[in-house]
């Protein structure tokens, strides 16, 4: 007789995906969504300051303002950091991840983006770490040997949870993109449908970046986003401010 089961098959609810496939999506829609309490609401990169000065009135300045972040700015950066600390971490190489965390940490043009990146990386770090720690983490952390920048986290702990570098970086670049666009949403202010136009408009954006990051070296760094590491050093003085950067 043809003996059936009712227990159900851990690759159909996985949706076909390999268990350590399922696990790392799981993870990376948790750590880079808006919910996961790093504080990434409180600051808007210099977003305010821009929006009080005219430079971003509306969808179309916003997405533009956002396009040469991501690309020729700190989106490229953070991405190349996020990299290269994953890279170290995994091999691991210990002198080469501290020179990446000192590099991101002076990389940083202002007082409140210095802030706004290390208090997200120390947050992104301790809620990691104490939901889903892993082993050599810890050592990974020590080694860096001085504050740890949001990106810089990012990689270390995707590195830490054998969590491939590409998707990585996407998911990274999306979660910044995304509280960008948040906070021009509340400043201009535009409405849910305009914020997602904005950020379906990013996405070939995004992808080109992290395309860049991966291949690209430390010798690549360099941004050319003057006016908004204007807008970040300009907003620490900003008479009305919502945001913290």
């Amino acid at each position: 007789m043809l003996m059936t089961t009712n227990e159900p098959d851990p690759a159909a609810l996985r949706g076909g995906m390999a268990e350590d496939e399922a696990a790392a999506l799981y993870r990376l829609m948790t750590w880079l969504s808006p919910s996961f309490p790093v504080g990434a609401f409180a600051y808007s990169s210099g977003i305010e300051w821009a929006v009080e000065a005219g430079d971003i009135t509306d969808a179309a300045s916003l997405r533009g303002w956002l396009a040469a972040m991501l690309s020729d700015g700190s989106g490229f950066c953070d991405a190349v950091f996020l990299a290269q600390s994953f890279r170290a971490a995994l091999q691991p190489n210990h002198a080469g991840l501290e020179q990446v965390a000192e590099l991101a940490a002076a990389f940083v043009p202002s007082r409140e983006r210095q802030l706004e990146t290390t208090t997200q990386g120390r947050a992104f770090i301790e809620i990691a770490r104490a939901a889903w720690n892993s082993p050599g983490l810890d050592a990974m952390i020590a080694a860096c040997n001085g504050p740890v920048v949001y990106p810089v986290a990012v990689g270390i702990v995707s590195a830490a949870h054998g969590i491939r570098l590409a998707p990585a970086l996407h998911a990274f670049l999306h979660a910044v993109t995304s509280n960008w666009i948040s906070a021009g949403s509340r400043l201009i202010p535009l409405g849910q449908t305009d914020s997602q136009r904005v950020l379906a408009g990013l996405e070939l954006v995004v992808a080109a970046t992290a395309a860049r990051a991966n291949a690209a070296s430390l010798e690549d760094l360099g941004g050319a986003t003057f006016r908004a590491d204007l807008a970040s050093l300009r907003h620490e003085t900003q008479y009305t401010r919502l945001f913290r950067s």
